[in-house]
């Protein structure tokens, strides 16, 4: 089940990868500095809503090992709701979050330019976004990763054929990259919503679980209250380092902006890979947990962990040997190659420190005790700022890497002295 979703997983990137090469190939490093920004907000506000997803894997998962098939179906109902809000509440604040984060970030001016018609453009997709998310989540309870995959490949061509085709066609530039993302978001939505219908078809009808389920349901409506809440608090750290990152990189100019959000796709698709080991997680131990089978689920936590160090070593030597040429592939500016090359090695080890973090998240989405994973992030977030006003200052760039080496790390470790915990509610 984990490959499926690792390859589906790692597609998800693609999309802020695409959008830096075609832009990279410009002949200014303030277009990559530009899209860098502006796909660092979408980050920022994609994971902070990618509750919909990491709240509705699990509890579906948990539905379905209980063969609670109604409660299933509400999941995607309230998921898609809760989707729809949210979209439309971004939607409505576009102009102040724009300002908010352009007068956070100290860029040059034609970075701000140009990340301001990025975000102004691709900002009309959050509701397509946010509704995949809850759709994705919703398929991965119920062990349905083929679909996923589908969709997230689909979008991906889609996305790169029209950002080529907007940018070195029509010459549209940023506003040509934005446009492509936005169109392949909905196509994606519309994919997503078809294959829920056939879902849905194919659920039982019978419900043995015995219990009457609303779709407006009061506990229900709490639980996914209280579980998105804690995963919200803890995503707000996770973001806010890639904010910090992003927003401390500007701070050294134009090119070495360039070279780190180059290098950062490197930590996104090792993030998203790990995800996709996670996500296999919160699917195949959260029906351990809606059966309350101990065993079952401390097997599966051991094979989970088992895949996460294959995805961190494959990682580790694709980097490596590759990392030169994929830096080659994103920009042919020559100054920016050469800092990104400077701080290759970064990319190269952090998988040793952020498998725990990602594979335990799954674990303990699974069991829903979000409550301890968002006080943990919290500590690891305070650990990050330390470290970064600490080393920032004294060795410049290598110091911003040390300090997300260190918040990844101190996530692992922390999940890992607090699992017994988890353990003993199952």
């Amino acid at each position: 089940m984990a490959w499926p979703i690792i390859l589906g997983n790692i597609t998800v990137p693609l999309l802020g990868a695409v959008d830096t090469a075609v832009v990279g190939h410009l002949p200014e490093p303030y277009y990559i500095g530009a899209v860098a920004i502006g796909a660092m907000l979408f980050n920022y506000i994609y994971h902070l809503f990618n509750c919909l997803r990491m709240g509705t894997t699990g509890p579906t998962a948990q539905a379905r090992g209980a063969g609670d098939h109604a409660e299933v179906r509400m999941m995607i109902a309230r998921a898609l709701l809760l989707a729809g809000v949210l979209g439309a509440a971004v939607i409505a604040l576009q102009l102040p979050i724009i300002r908010f984060a352009l007068w956070l970030i100290n860029a040059s001016t034609q970075v701000e330019h140009y990340a301001r018609e990025y975000f102004l453009i691709r900002v009309w997709a959050m509701p397509a976004v946010l509704g995949s998310y809850a759709i994705m989540g919703w398929l991965y309870g119920l062990r349905n990763v083929r679909t996923p995959l589908l969709i997230q490949v689909f979008v991906n061509i889609l996305n790169i054929v029209l950002a080529l085709l907007f940018v070195f066609v029509f010459h549209w530039d940023v506003p040509g990259v934005a446009a492509a993302s936005l169109i392949a978001e909905y196509a994606g939505l519309l994919l997503g919503l078809y294959s829920v219908w056939r879902a849905l078809r194919e659920l039982p009808r019978e419900n043995s679980s015995g219990k009457p389920t609303r779709l407006l349901d009061p506990v229900q409506l709490k639980r996914m209250v209280a579980i998105n809440g804690d995963i919200v608090l803890r995503t707000v750290c996770v973001v806010s380092v890639l904010g910090f990152f992003m927003a401390k990189s500007a701070e050294l100019g134009d090119v070495q902006l360039a070279a780190n959000q180059v290098l950062h796709h490197f930590l996104i698709f090792t993030s998203y890979a790990l995800d996709g080991v996670a996500y296999a997680a919160e699917a195949i131990l959260g029906e351990s947990v809606g059966r309350r089978d101990r065993a079952a689920f401390l097997r599966d936590k051991h094979v989970v962990f088992l895949w996460s160090g294959v995805v961190g070593v494959i990682n580790i030597t694709i980097y490596a040997v590759a990392g030169p040429a994929i830096i080659a592939l994103m920009t042919s500016i020559p100054e920016v190659r050469a800092a990104a090359a400077n701080y290759l090695w970064w990319p190269v080890l952090m998988p040793l420190a952020s498998v725990w973090a990602y594979t335990y998240d799954g674990v303990y989405l699974a069991a829903t005790r979000t409550r301890i994973m968002r006080n943990t992030v919290m500590a690891s977030f305070v650990l990050f700022l330390i470290v970064l006003y600490t080393l920032m200052p004294l060795i410049g760039n290598a110091g911003l890497w040390i300090a997300v080496m260190g918040f990844l790390a101190g996530r692992g470790v922390l999940l890992h002295v607090f699992f017994p915990r988890v353990l003993r509610t199952i």
